[in-house]
Parts: C-alpha cells; structure tokens; sequence
C-alpha cells in the first residue's frame, strides 16, 4: 500500500483567497487562478468578473504544464525552446510553455504536490501572483 500525500482544498482555498485579494486591488485586470494536483487534475478554478475566455483557459494550460512536467511553466518552455523542441511534439493540447505557473512542494521534504496557474496579467506578474499563493499555503 502506497500513501500519497495530496494538496489539500483548506490549503488551496487560502492560496486562492490571497491571490484573489491581491488581485482584486486591480479589478479593472481580471485575472484566471487554476489550482491542479500532482497528476494535473483540477482541484479549484476561479475567474475574476469580466475576466475573457483566452485567460481562462491559459491558466488552467499553465498550471496543467506546470504539474505534468513537475517544473514552472517559464522553466519548461524554455528547455524546450533551447532544445529547438515544442511542446505540441507530446500530442498533449493542454501542455503550454508560457511562464505564469509554479510548482507546489512541501518544503520540509520537497513532496511535489500540484501547481498553480494565473493568467491575465503580464507573466511576470502572473508568475509573481501564483508565488504568493504558495506562500500563503504554508507549506
């Protein structure tokens, strides 16, 4: 028998909770949080009103990305893009390289559980927003 540690909703709620109140300071740029498990399976999904469809769907892609290849989406796409590679060679329509995903690790012994996607923003601030939700999961 196998025990798998798994990323809680308490934990992803109060991830979700921080990165919406961030983001909320700026409602006019609505942005699209998806949180996945370690095998890419959503757990929660959320959208800010008037947040368009395209984000929605990025968010999920990224954090999709992100958890499938145990690797932040900016990380991913440019090992393969430094291999001359793509990430459509996998036959998988969900696999993205665009940054604005990170990993979910329990810190005290580097258990990989899941990753959160934004979209919406800049990357950069996208990846920034999914940082904070990490954070505030208190791993």
């Amino acid at each position: 028998m196998y025990d798998e540690p798994i990323i809680g909703l308490s934990e992803v709620r109060r991830a979700v909770q921080a990165m919406l109140d961030q983001a909320m300071k700026e409602p006019e740029r609505p942005v699209a949080i998806a949180v996945v498990d370690a095998n890419g399976r959503l757990v929660e999904f959320v959208r800010m009103d008037h947040c368009r469809l395209i984000p929605q769907q990025i968010a999920f892609k990224k954090a999709y990305t992100a958890a499938i290849m145990r690797s932040d989406s900016k990380l991913v796409g440019e090992r393969f893009q430094n291999m001359g590679r793509s990430l459509s060679e996998f036959g998988d329509p969900n696999l993205l390289g665009f940054q604005g995903a990170v990993v979910v690790e329990r810190q005290s012994d580097q258990i990989f559980l899941g990753a959160i996607g934004i979209s919406g923003l800049t990357a950069e601030e996208d990846e920034a927003l999914a940082r904070l939700g990490v954070k505030a999961m208190g791993l």
